[in-house]
């Protein structure tokens, strides 16, 4: 396989971070990789807000479940979904703007944030830098939003930690590519395939927590979308509404 393959087939999460600081050039060479990335319509739907400073760091690890490495690691990237910019492009062209009462709009942007987030992982990683994406900043959206200063129209979606590994941790294991990998048709027998991959997990957390954690992937991941995922991210509609998203149902 080339360097780049194996580059991302080498992917970890990192969640300890050295206090060196990344040079400035590889953290424009980041975003420049995310933001060359393709995107619907060449709208560019795309922001990446850069936290530097200690005190908002502080406060988006509180804001996102108190996870620690954004406080800790020395930069910290915001991507958000923004439509704002096609708001002042219509205005530039004498147009009324009602492009987000419809809900393919939260679509566009997510995968744009995920298509330039993915890209930016990968630039990092090139550059011996380690990463973790932050889902949490979502779980309190209207405090980041004013945190951040963010107009109508924008939405944090995702962040992204990036700093210099202070270590490096097993590889967790994925599901079998024949989970996921379907052809010409989905194939709906993956009971057998999940108990197997159920299994690897149990052993792969046992030994990654020395036993204090044995449990496996279709607990964890059912457990989060019944119990923490409404109570974790349960004002995310609301707030999408306030910053002019309607989801078709306005």
């Amino acid at each position: 396989m080339n360097e780049t393959i194996n580059l991302l087939n080498n992917h970890r999460s990192i969640r300890e971070y050295t206090e060196e600081n990344v040079k400035r050039e590889h953290l424009d060479a980041i975003i420049k990789s995310a933001m060359m990335g393709p995107n619907w319509a060449n709208g560019q739907q795309v922001t990446v807000i850069e936290v530097q400073n200690k005190v908002k760091k502080k406060k988006l690890s509180d804001l996102a479940g108190g996870q620690a490495w954004i406080d800790e690691a020395p930069v910290i990237f915001i991507f958000c979904l923004d439509f704002h910019r096609l708001k002042v492009a219509a205005e530039n062209q004498n147009q009324s703007f009602t492009l987000t009462n419809d809900s393919e709009f939260i679509l566009i942007g997510s995968t744009d944030v995920g298509i330039a987030l993915g890209r930016a992982v990968t630039a990092a990683e090139s550059l011996g830098l380690g990463t973790v994406p932050i889902g949490g900043i979502r779980r309190n959206p209207e405090e980041v939003i004013e945190l951040l200063e963010l107009p109508q129209y924008v939405f944090p979606i995702a962040g992204l930690v990036v700093g210099h590994p202070a270590n490096q941790p097993t590889q967790k294991p994925r599901l079998p590519l024949e989970a996921v990998h379907h052809k010409e048709k989905y194939n709906d027998k993956l009971h057998d395939y999940i108990r197997t991959y159920d299994e690897r997990m149990s052993v792969y957390l046992e030994k990654r927590t020395s036993g204090a954690d044995n449990s496996n992937w279709s607990y964890k991941i059912i457990d989060f979308y019944k119990r923490r995922l409404p109570l974790e991210y349960g004002h995310v509609y609301e707030v999408l509404q306030k910053q002019g998203f309607y989801l078709g149902k306005k």
